[in-house]
């Protein structure tokens, strides 16, 4: 690594440039119309920085990007950072009304996107709203430039805002300063060891974090990020050998997407880690992976947005305490709290608490809800009051119980959406399950992923592996579970569909 200060060590661009520095013509990223090495890449997200200027973009300043996740985009979020600028990248996805909602909250200096999506922003800002393919002749023009670097921001800046995915149009975007960032990334390169011959590939899109971070991340192993969250499900697998993928982050849907394609074909990349985030990945989908891409562990990690992330269970222990989510980071906390916000004895539920150099300090604009996530520890720090539930063993190991909204009683027995979600995935032919708790409209339901399956014997089967209370009043099953923009369970979607299926 360079000789720098500690504050700039603690930037964001500045994990690009020491890779930079120590591999310059290493392959950085890869999208679906070429790779950039380290070194260009530092050039191009410089270049960035100094349109950003000229444009009129200020330190502090938000610049909302709406594009697909490509090397541009990559370079966009180190010129952010290198300008000052704080990063706002908003999911392709996101619709008109959840758009305006976000402009009026992050209230940008300039917005760039591409095509239709660009006049789409057009229609709900009064904003500058800029296409990429026009302004990119002129990054590369700079690029040709000796430029200067752009003073440094500090490390408590804000580098980016991070609209978390939901039902309701209220926005909440989560505050990343550079600081935090840093830590996290190397915090999990600590636990995952990133080497400089692997080659990540990322399905995820950059608004996501579980997207953005692996830009970062694979700076700090020296090592390269293939992008394909524009590219066709079918040629997923392709893409995996083509790549010679190493690292593949997952969720459970994705997982078992690959375990479906996989199953059909004979040559298969060199996976050594499978990471899964979002949601517990099913017992049957882990063993799975493991089966088919031998010799690759299954990490199992626990998150949020809020602090990046929570726990990882060491690679090397990817087959014990199956049920654990592993281990904190390094150099963080974590704390089991009950009602009144005292300790509870190991092995205990409460709720799980979070302290460390990677919480982030709140919401944007959001005080009230900030204050209630958010707390003081007691020593000038923050605790971040996750609103999960969970529990420790007597090594450390955190056990993962549910939000609050999926714990719930039922005929006077308290029970998590977890447990049924997990015996339901036990069950042959289910490939993934979710459960919506009881409310005044309807009995406890569970959805179905699977072909063939009848709903009255997943219910039977259910009720050999479950407490009868804690067996679901209805089954529906379906193809394919609705997801959200980032591939998690979309419990909107699945109310709506209970609800007509019951009609």
């Amino acid at each position: 690594m360079n000789e720098r200060s500690p504050v700039a060590a603690m930037l964001i661009h500045t994990l690009l440039d020491d890779a930079a520095t120590d591999v310059p013509d290493a392959p950085a990223v890869t999208d679906s119309l070429g790779t950039v090495t380290y070194r260009v890449l530092a050039r191009w997200s410089l270049a960035v920085a100094h349109w950003l200027r000229r444009a009129g973009v200020a330190p502090g300043e938000r610049l909302v990007v709406q594009l697909p996740s490509h090397r541009e985009l990559v370079a966009v979020f180190h010129g952010a950072s290198r300008a000052g600028v704080i990063f706002v990248p908003l999911n392709s996805a996101m619709r008109e009304f959840h758009l305006a909602s976000v402009l009026a909250n992050a209230e940008p200096t300039l917005v760039i996107s591409e095509g239709e999506h660009a006049a789409r922003l057009r229609t709900v800002t009064d904003v500058p709203v800029r296409e990429l393919s026009e302004i990119w002749p002129e990054v590369m023009e700079l690029a040709e430039q000796d430029l200067a670097p752009l003073p440094d921001p500090a490390p408590g800046d804000i580098a980016a805002l991070i609209y978390t995915s939901g039902s309701t149009a209220e926005p909440k975007a989560v505050i990343a300063p550079h600081a935090q960032v840093v830590f996290a990334c190397h915090a999990l390169q600590q636990v995952l060891g990133y080497r400089p011959d692997d080659v990540v590939l990322c399905r995820f899109p950059l608004s996501w974090d579980y997207g953005l971070y692996k830009v970062l991340m694979t700076c700090v192993g020296r090592c390269h990020v293939v992008l394909v969250g524009e590219e066709s499900d079918l040629t997923l697998i392709s893409r995996m050998v083509q790549a010679g993928a190493t690292i593949v982050p997952v969720v459970p849907s994705l997982a078992s997407m690959i375990v479906s394609l996989a199953a059909r074909r004979r040559d298969l990349p060199p996976v050594r880690l499978f990471t899964n985030t979002g949601a517990a990945l099913p017992a049957s989908t882990a063993t799975a992976l493991r089966r088919l891409f031998p010799g690759a562990r299954v990490v199992r990690q626990f998150g949020q947005t809020e602090c990046k992330r929570v726990s990882v269970m060491p690679p090397e222990q990817d087959l014990e305490r199956p049920a654990s989510v592993g281990l904190p980071l390094p150099g963080t906390q974590v704390l089991i709290l009950d009602a009144d916000g005292a300790p509870v004895p190991a092995g205990q539920v409460g709720e799980i608490v979070v302290t460390g150099p990677h919480v982030m300090p709140g919401y944007w604009r959001a005080p009230e809800i900030t204050a209630r996530t958010f707390r003081p520890d007691g020593a000038g720090g923050l605790r971040l009051h996750t609103g999960d539930y969970g529990s420790l063993d007597s090594d450390g190991y955190l056990y993962f119980e549910g939000r609050r909204d999926d714990m719930f009683k039922r005929k006077g027995i308290r029970m998590s959406v977890l447990e049924i979600e997990a015996a339901a995935t036990d069950i042959r032919g289910v490939r993934a399950a979710a459960v919506l708790p009881p409310n005044r409209d309807r009995d406890l339901a569970i959805v179905v992923e699977g072909d063939d399956l009848e709903p009255y014997l997943v219910l039977k089967h259910l009720a050999r592996r479950l407490e009868l209370a804690k067996v679901p009043a209805t089954c529906t099953v379906v193809a394919d579970l609705p997801l959200t923009q980032h591939g998690k369970n979309s419990r909107e979607a699945l109310a709506a569909l209970v609800a007509q299926v019951q009609r």
